[in-house]
């Protein structure tokens, strides 16, 4: 199985939705539309929620993990791994489209749980993202 974890962003509808609506950035929209092509399941990383499906229904909020200090940073990552337990998730290969703080700290808990952790974006800047989402 191939899983896919796309990481919120800061631009995100007005009112709550289902997690897949609520982030209306470029960069998240083209994401998600990769994330759903090429993969059989995927998710979420949210700052405020953790590992988060994208069919649950939230509210907006202001959170991130840039601002978090890393005592909060490695609890988050402590509940998206226990998340990810409780959700079974698992497989042959992770595709994660998130920048350094989203991954730092979850990289020990992908290699355990999956044979293959793609990181396709690594080291682009903003705009050579956009690009490469455009033409994959």
């Amino acid at each position: 199985m191939k899983v896919a974890f796309v990481s919120c962003v800061k631009m995100k509808a007005a009112s709550e939705r289902p997690a897949r609506d609520l982030y209306v950035s470029p960069w998240f929209v083209m994401a998600r539309r990769f994330a759903e092509r090429n993969s059989d399941r995927w998710f979420i990383l949210s700052a405020a929620y953790g590992l988060l499906d994208p069919d649950r229904v939230i509210e907006p909020y202001e959170k991130t993990l840039s601002d978090m200090p890393i005592a909060d940073r490695r609890g988050w990552a402590k509940l998206v791994t226990k998340q990810m337990d409780l959700a079974g998730v698992r497989g042959n290969e992770a595709i994660v489209l998130a920048g350094i703080n989203y991954r730092r700290l979850l990289n020990m808990a992908l290699l355990d749980r999956f044979a293959e952790v793609e990181v396709p974006m690594e080291g682009l800047m903003l705009g050579q993202q956009l690009s490469w989402l455009s033409k994959n």
